[in-house]
């Protein structure tokens, strides 16, 4: 009962603070900011309705750049789950290949983006090869992470019940991985859309980034706004999605109650 209310507190907490920031930027909007540069939430509102609905070009953008998005990281999360699960296997690969990753995890991504277009041309493989780059590396590091912080204790323990090297992963290794992961997925679908984004303004010729630039450029916050709180809109899908799956798959996972199905009889 204390839980539960502790909970609907914090959701009416949450609710009134966005209701002030709101209210607060609708204020500043209207009295003090510039029109050329700012737009209070209520014309941001009409610009979407008058603007971007009946637009079908920016409709067709942003459904190709959630295309995107979505191929970026569907392409991350099973590269770097299976690059991280090698790398992450034993404490030799984590020594001979860890390095290299953090490596090239500390290369500034943007630096690579005219190679990118030199291989994968203007097009859309440009922006999902950019958002694969930034999304692979979060999920590689936590996967790896999560195989490096499994207690030695479990490990000897499945060891003694004469559990395999492939049976220890299966059943202690990977179920202790799963938080990571899933740290890593949410980390992973942010770069990812900071990738796709970031290659939509510099690559785009009539996607969202190509909008983005148009109505920043005629001094129109109102539209720009809007683009942009459908694209925050799209990223708060994504990683809804992810806490979802989560929610369901991690419950009972990363416990040591699997390790009695490894007694050989």
């Amino acid at each position: 009962m204390m839980s539960s209310s502790r909970s609907s507190l914090a959701f009416w907490l949450r609710l009134a603070l966005v209701a002030f920031i709101f209210a607060a930027l609708e204020i500043y909007g209207r009295l003090y900011a510039d029109p050329a540069f700012m737009s209070p939430p209520s014309g941001i509102l009409r610009a979407f309705v008058e603007r971007i609905l009946p637009e079908p070009k920016i409709i067709e953008a942003l459904f190709l750049c959630v295309l995107q998005i979505a191929a970026a990281y569907g392409l991350s999360i099973l590269f770097g789950t299976l690059t991280g699960l090698l790398v992450g296997a034993t404490s030799f690969s984590r020594s001979a290949f860890f390095p290299i990753v953090l490596l090239l995890f500390a290369i500034p991504q943007v630096s690579l983006l005219p190679l990118v277009i030199l291989f994968f041309g203007l097009g859309p493989a440009a922006k999902i090869a950019f958002g694969f780059s930034h999304g692979v590396f979060p999920i590689i590091m936590n996967v790896v992470a999560g195989m490096r912080d499994v207690k030695e204790l479990h490990l000897r323990a499945a060891r003694s019940m004469g559990a395999s090297r492939s049976e220890t992963i299966r059943h202690v290794i990977l179920p202790h991985a799963v938080p990571s992961l899933f740290t890593g997925l949410r980390l992973g679908m942010t770069m990812t859309l900071l990738g796709v984004i970031l290659a939509e303004l510099y690559v785009s010729t009539g996607g969202v980034g190509y909008y983005t630039r148009l109505f920043a450029e005629n001094y129109n916050p109102a539209p720009l706004f809007a683009l942009i709180g459908c694209l925050a809109v799209i990223a708060i899908l994504f990683n809804e999605l992810v806490r979802l799956a989560e929610k369901r798959l991690t419950p009972g996972l990363g416990r040591p109650a699997a390790l009695p199905k490894l007694v050989k009889e």
